[in-house]
């Protein structure tokens, strides 16, 4: 199994997207500081998740969710759930 997944940092509210066949693991590397990307605003909640079969799956919707219209249906969904 995959996700995909969506945190949201404590410290400035901004989200991060992304894709790994562990989550669990994944969210304690972000909040450790061990992703380079996200070590400057830790920490983290997971806010939201998808699943998947396959990694090209996945990462197929990670770069959709990247995008500018799936950045705004994200920010939608999280408005309606906040």
């Amino acid at each position: 199994m995959y996700y995909v997944y969506v945190l949201k940092s404590d410290k400035n509210g901004r989200f991060y997207i992304g894709s790994t066949n562990n989550i669990q693991r994944r969210l304690l590397e972000h909040n450790t500081g061990k992703s380079r990307y996200t070590k400057s605003t830790i920490p983290f909640r997971l806010i939201y998740k998808e699943i998947y079969e396959t990694r090209k799956e996945a990462v197929k919707r990670e770069r959709a969710l990247k995008s500018g219209q799936g950045r705004q249906s994200l920010k939608d969904f999280v408005r309606t759930v906040a």
